[in-house]
């Protein structure tokens, strides 16, 4: 299987020269990897063979018609975005999504194919204690943000942070759906279950003409909380105004610590 791996790497880098003519040639370096004759590959597209031998000695072809190449063979086409691992990067694109990290010098996003920012992060929400133990008890099932990102999938897990005084990791809750709307829509949708005062709402979102409404599920206290000191030695943690993306290692410590949250 590595042995494969390293063909088809191999088949498809760039090395100096024109573009177009080494795309073309590893599309016809993968075709011969997977066993496809020219006359097949032409049959696959519904195509002259000449033609496809004009994509494999010029490819300058159309992004979908690169997809349809690629399709044909049974694979999928994907075409990322590398940044340099730097610290300036890495907060920059500290995003809902988990990049690919080939090496520690890079942080590779996709930009291209059915799988686009495939891996959901869990989300570090800071909220003050009154607002945080009424979620813990099932209580408050919505917490209300200015920006959030619409497209955090269902079953994106919110670890709840308390602010000050508490100043402690203290639970987890299910984000169940996220809902953008005019902001006195969400007042009129959301004030009770938000269990937010008029005043308050109106100092949160003033300057904002929409906000979102992050519905909750299953929300669990942790057997313990994580205190901020604890956080900041074992992972570098910083409270967040708002929410953060946690970390591959917050993330793991969190899933492997606590598997089974207070019921």
């Amino acid at each position: 299987m590595t042995d494969i791996k390293n063909k088809v790497i191999r088949a498809v880098k760039l090395g100096d020269g024109d573009t177009g003519r080494i795309i073309g040639h590893s599309l016809k370096r993968l075709r011969e990897l997977a066993g496809v004759t020219q006359e097949e590959m032409a049959e696959r597209l519904e195509i002259g063979q000449g033609s496809v031998s004009k994509i494999e000695q010029r490819g300058d072809v159309h992004l979908l018609s690169l997809q349809r190449y690629v399709a044909a063979l049974g694979a999928t086409l994907r075409i990322e975005a590398a940044f340099p691992a730097t610290r300036e990067y890495a907060n920059q694109f500290n995003l809902a999504f988990d990049p690919n990290t080939p090496d520690e010098n890079q942080l590779v996003f996709p930009i291209f194919g059915d799988d686009v920012f495939p891996r959901q992060r869990d989300v570090v929400l800071s909220i003050r204690p009154q607002y945080s133990a009424r979620i813990l008890e099932g209580r408050k099932t919505v917490e209300l943000r200015r920006r959030f990102p619409l497209s955090a999938p269902r079953g994106t897990i919110a670890y709840i942070y308390s602010t000050s005084p508490v100043r402690a990791m203290v639970g987890r809750a299910e984000i169940a759906d996220v809902i953008k709307l005019p902001v006195k829509d969400i007042w009129r949708q959301y004030a009770k279950t938000a269990f937010i005062k008029r005043p308050d709402f109106d100092a949160y979102f003033e300057g904002v003409d929409e906000g979102f409404a992050l519905e909750f599920a299953n929300a669990r206290p942790f057997t313990r909380p994580l205190t901020l000191s604890e956080l900041r030695d074992r992972f570098g943690f910083e409270p967040p105004q708002s929410f953060l993306y946690a970390t591959p290692i917050l993330r793991k410590a969190l899933h492997d610590e606590f598997p089974n949250v207070s019921d």
